[in-house]
């Protein structure tokens, strides 16, 4: 009970602090870019940072030493690029307001996950930086950040910047980003990434093959544009000494052209690729397997000869058993598929990105699928 008194009168403190944040936004208006914006998207943030915080210290036993395994390998970069094991992950699309989602979904699997994973595009806005708070919570509670790095390139202030007009700068955006005009914004990630002082994997541009889904694909720009821009992006990193990033390249599967656009070897660290279920949710999908979706492009990956990421597993509920179709994918893996070193779960309950509806993916609450995942891995990995 006095726990609850005490977490009562905390979360009531930061409500009232937080309320009092946008109420100065709204009677300052316009004024609020500039210095005040920044101070106050900063005592936004300490307000989350106090709560993550809290968040942490009531839980027992610290999380970071059931993750005392992972100490091994989050602090060795090069055994990170060659694995001996099985990296398990989350993206949980309510990490922005708390990470009690994620700890939820641990229990729930009965599992410490090594790797957490946001999304951020490119821009000035604030919430487009370098997300060093979460960076720096993912890593206290004893995982690696991995960051989905999404190079729209629509909320850059071009005049600010010395870019030139254009009607829609992410039609050939990656020319114009391995030419530099986006210097100043990736050095300043750099310098971030830099100062963060711990391992981070960064997924850049991906579904690069996709011509559907994001303006960085072939519909704006060529196979060598994305390939150098990749370039530039990383050795812009090197040239600065960041060198605590692995880098993850994550083609689309379904429509292949991987090897045009495959940066090479020294400039890749692993291979990722989303793995989604859509069910029968719209006319376009239909209730394929792990392995109909996965395994027919499989050895297309493999031929990289780098780990494997499996950067979104989800199934939606839509058009069969989700249960059943996650056993199935879960049953044997390493053995069906040995290069494949993570799978990171897309436990999203609000995915607003695909079609005019929302989906979720979520799974946290779904405790049949939570328990043949866990009995899949106990059993035969």
């Amino acid at each position: 009970m006095k726990n609850t008194v005490k977490r009562f009168v905390f979360v009531s403190g930061a409500l009232i602090l937080a309320i009092g944040i946008v109420f100065t936004f709204t009677l300052l208006g316009d004024q609020s870019s500039g210095p005040i914006s920044g101070a106050l998207h900063a005592l936004g943030n300490k307000v989350i940072e106090i709560e993550q915080d809290y968040l942490l210290s009531q839980r027992e036993p610290i999380r970071s030493k059931e993750l005392s395994w992972f100490q091994l390998y989050r602090d060795d970069i090069d055994r990170l690029k060659q694995p001996d094991t099985i990296f398990l992950g989350v993206y949980d699309n309510n990490y922005q307001s708390s990470f009690e989602h994620i700890l939820k979904m641990e229990k729930a699997l009965q599992s410490n996950l090594p790797f957490i994973q946001i999304y951020t595009a490119w821009g000035d806005k604030a919430r487009e930086q370098f997300p060093m708070m979460y960076a720096r919570t993912i890593y206290d509670l004893g995982s690696i950040p991995l960051i989905t790095w999404e190079p729209w390139l629509n909320d850059f202030k071009r005049e600010e910047h010395n870019l030139p007009a254009v009607d829609d700068p992410n039609i050939g955006g990656l020319s114009a980003i391995a030419n530099g005009d986006y210097d100043f914004y990736i050095n300043s990630w750099a310098n971030d990434v830099k100062s963060f002082g711990h391992t981070i994997f960064i997924r850049f541009g991906h579904e690069m093959n996709d011509p559907y889904r994001y303006p960085w694909g072939p519909q704006n720009n060529e196979p060598e544009d994305f390939i150098a821009a990749w370039k530039h992006v990383v050795n812009s990193f090197r040239n600065l000494g960041v060198d605590n990033v692995i880098w993850v390249w994550a083609p689309q599967p379904a429509h292949l052209k991987y090897g045009e656009y495959y940066p090479g070897d020294e400039f890749v660290d692993w291979v990722g690729v989303g793995t989604l279920n859509y069910g029968t949710v719209a006319s376009w999908s239909q209730w394929w397997t792990f392995d109909e979706i996965f395994g027919n492009y499989h050895h297309w990956l493999d031929m990289f000869n780098k780990p494997v990421m499996i950067t979104e597993l989800g199934c939606l509920k839509v058009g069969g058993e989700r249960d059943e179709w996650f056993q199935d994918a879960m049953t044997n893996l390493p053995i069906r598929y040995p290069n494949i070193k993570s799978i990171v779960f897309f436990n999203d309950d609000n995915d607003a990105t695909t079609l005019n509806k929302s989906l979720d993916w979520s799974i946290v609450d779904d405790s049949l699928s939570c328990s043949v995942i866990r009995r899949a891995i106990d059993e035969t990995w």
